[in-house]
């Protein structure tokens, strides 16, 4: 049978790209090896988010005095936890493949190998078949990246992925880099009890963000008597008395029940018949597109982690919904991909989300910049909520006072971020948005007084 479109893996770029192709007219074959919503469904962000959730409340009832209530011997059940968090993917896989079902996106279960421009090879249970389609969309995802030296062996020296099948709460764990994962996890476990320790080869943890936010980080990191240790290499992890041993550059060793590897991502491209078929790929092994998503090869094209554009779930979807439409949609005004404002969210306690340039970022660029901050201490609703750690900051054009970046730590940051990521998109400048009335008492009130902070403006602060 003959698609319009095969798309080659089922995640957050892969499964969006197929189901807009198909409200496009297009006959659409998606091919997916295990569950449909990819990494970022079945063992990254949704299931890591449940994971912060119950924790959330879980810090929330031992703090619960200084709400004026009583809740006494606060304890928690990890398998309950656990449980809650697998009903919650499970749920969202069984709602995205009825929404494939409802779009009439036929679903080939299997492992996909490009054969060529319009043919894709599936295997299953030994068995194989031949996709054939106008155009391919390769969607194929990353994975953790490993290094020998840690001596990855899935039980004690474990990913992400395993992180988040365990049935039992460590007792200490050592976390191998200070990224998005490694302090999204260091913080989980640490509120669960257990004594927890990051190792991070740069100067300072979450390096992306903004350094004052960084800074910050790594004082909360310590209030929650989490170890760290920034400018340290591991060169080796060993299993020792039941646990592990890793040893630093220096000599030194932490033992701890398990170590969790944090370092980054990988593309999965192994196996996928690119070489063969003539894919170009980059030096790190990524596929090389355009800003139309197009591989060098005619009629195929890639989206999601696997292009080492913009590692997040979020970028993947707006890849697939750029290529399609671009394929599929009206041809008179194609559609480049643009990566200028993304937002970027850390779920750790307080949250952190940032869009656009840094202060840092601006300055090398040669731009002269204002920059205004209000911090959630001063905020109402912070205080009623009981959570005021943390600050809003807005990087703004010094000529033209627009918005150039909108970095934030605190209550919700993750959400608030969405009218940092509208300002800059729409050009709005730091008058304009500090002119916009927000509803009292909120925490988007906090981008406001930052805005107005710009200038020197800001009533309360």
């Amino acid at each position: 049978m003959s698609y319009d479109l095969c798309v080659v893996g089922g995640g957050p770029g892969g499964y969006v790209a197929a189901i807009r192709a198909a409200q496009l007219g297009a006959k659409v074959a998606l091919v997916e090896k295990e569950n449909v919503g990819g990494t970022c469904l079945n063992w990254g962000c949704i299931p890591t988010k449940a994971l912060v959730a119950s924790t959330s409340v879980l810090a929330d009832m031992k703090n619960a005095e200084s709400f004026g209530l009583s809740a006494d011997n606060v304890s928690y059940d990890f398998g309950k936890i656990m449980a809650r968090k697998d009903a919650i993917v499970a749920q969202l896989v069984k709602g995205i493949g009825f929404l494939l079902k409802k779009n009439n996106v036929e679903l080939f279960q299997g492992t996909g190998r490009l054969l060529g421009p319009g043919q894709v090879e599936v295997s299953s249970d030994g068995e194989t078949q031949v996709v054939e389609a106008a155009k391919v969309i390769l969607a194929t995802g990353s994975e953790p990246a490993l290094i020998r030296a840690l001596n990855y062996n899935g039980n004690t020296v474990i990913t992400s992925q395993e992180a988040l099948a365990l049935t039992e709460v460590p007792e200490s764990l050592l976390v191998i880099g200070g990224g998005v994962i490694g302090c999204e996890f260091a913080m989980i476990f640490a509120e669960l009890g257990t004594e927890v320790t990051i190792v991070e080869a740069l100067e300072r943890v979450l390096p992306m963000v903004d350094e004052e936010i960084s800074k910050r980080m790594k004082m909360t990191l310590k209030k929650r008597k989490i170890t760290l240790h920034t400018g340290k290499m591991i060169e080796k992890v060993e299993d020792a008395d039941g646990g592990i041993v890793a040893t630093l550059a220096d000599g030194s060793e932490i033992r701890a029940a398990k170590a969790l590897i944090s370092i980054g991502r990988t593309f999965n491209t192994k196996g996928l018949g690119l070489e063969e078929a003539g894919v170009e790929l980059g030096q790190r092994g990524e596929i090389l597109v355009d800003d139309f998503l197009a591989t060098n090869l005619d009629g195929v094209y890639a989206i999601g982690d696997v292009t080492n554009k913009v590692q997040l779930a979020h970028v993947a979807s707006a890849q697939g919904i750029v290529c399609v439409e671009n394929l599929f949609g009206k041809k008179d005004a194609p559609k480049a991909m643009d990566y200028r404002v993304v937002p970027s969210c850390i779920f750790t306690s307080p949250e952190i989300a940032t869009v656009g340039i840094t202060e840092a970022e601006a300055e090398a660029k040669g731009l002269e910049v204002n920059v205004g901050k209000f911090p959630f201490q001063a905020l109402g609703k912070a205080a009623c909520i009981g959570h005021t750690d943390g600050f809003v900051k807005i990087v703004a054009d010094k000529s033209t006072d627009k918005v150039l970046g909108v970095h934030i730590m605190g209550p919700h940051a993750t959400d608030l971020i969405a009218e940092g990521a509208l300002a800059i998109q729409m050009g709005v400048t730091v008058g304009e948005l500090a002119a916009t009335i927000h509803a009292h008492p909120t925490l988007a009130e906090s981008l406001m007084e930052a805005a107005e902070a710009v200038h020197g403006l800001s009533v309360h602060s």
